[in-house]
């Protein structure tokens, strides 16, 4: 990296808030070097811009509860399949971890904080759990970014299966997965090897934001929305689409600059988009 640009890099991460500059961190750092803990902090860096007067320890510390109090029902246990369903009756049975299907779209479902605290969850955020508390135990999984539901695959050589904590730890093999896809579209979609292939950290953040983004979008709460584009900018600035999503909301929000510059960064990544003609529409009416 170029000295001036490194320079530069600084002087925005210093104008950021302290949850920006902990998710500006994680977002830079190689995919090489991700681990699951990063998969952790950055969960909640999301969740301390939503919450800045939140306690990250108290946080962590929960996580380790969880761990110390598995650690030693597990520590006789010998087969895998088992350790899998002491792992279920404690997060499922005993903490009454569950999906949150009264009011899927509520924002908190996507924040670790807040599933951590009620217990209730989305897909993603109550695998992100099982994830974090299953790679402490030395028990690591895989994240699936299965279409419309994220489920989780254990890494040992001796389980050909997949978890699905929004139900209950349900144990799923290729079968039921192809099942659920048809459940999930209320039609059949034949099942792409693709579909089960782990994902890396990033992406699952990614995810995360994106389901944050789409949730505010639905509410109405454009500013909101804006923040989580942002951060998935952090982690993929190459994504011609959330360039184009930035540069909207911030015409919606009058902020013409920001708007134009987004809009016409993301025809030049996309110079034959299909909305190129109303982009281009929009970049005029700022100019006159």
């Amino acid at each position: 990296m170029k000295l001036e640009n490194l320079d530069t890099d600084i002087n925005i991460v210093l104008t950021l808030s302290p949850a920006r500059q902990k998710f500006w961190q994680i977002a830079h750092t190689p995919d090489h070097d991700m681990s699951v803990e990063h998969l952790l902090e950055g969960a909640l860096a999301i969740a301390w811009e939503e919450y800045p007067r939140m306690d990250l320890g108290h946080y962590r510390e929960i996580f380790d509860r969880m761990v110390g109090e598995l650690q030693p029902r597990l520590a006789e246990i010998r087969y895998p399949l088992k350790v899998l369903q002491e792992i279920n009756r404690y997060l499922f049975d005993e903490l009454e971890f569950s999906g949150n299907e009264r009011d899927y779209y509520d924002p908190r479902n996507s924040f670790i904080t807040d599933v951590l605290e009620r217990r209730v969850g989305i897909p993603l955020t109550l695998s992100l759990v099982y994830m974090l508390v299953a790679h402490r135990l030395g028990f690591p999984m895989d994240g699936i970014s299965f279409p419309g539901h994220f489920i989780i695959r254990p890494q040992h050589p001796d389980l050909d299966l997949f978890i699905d904590p929004y139900n209950k730890g349900e144990i799923l093999f290729p079968e039921d997965c192809a099942a659920k896809l048809t459940q999930l579209y209320g039609y059949e979609i034949p099942l792409q090897s693709e579909y089960l292939e782990p994902v890396n950290i990033r992406r699952i953040l990614d995810r995360l934001l994106n389901n944050l983004k789409l949730i505010y979008l639905r509410r109405r709460e454009p500013t909101k929305a804006l923040a989580a584009i942002e951060r998935s900018l952090m982690l993929n600035p190459d994504v011609p689409t959330q360039w184009r999503d930035r540069g909207l909301i911030c015409y919606q929000l009058d902020r013409h600059t920001e708007a134009r510059i987004d809009l016409e960064s993301y025809l030049q990544r996309v110079p034959y988009a299909e909305d190129g003609r109303i982009i281009l529409q929009l970049i005029a009416e700022m100019q006159d």
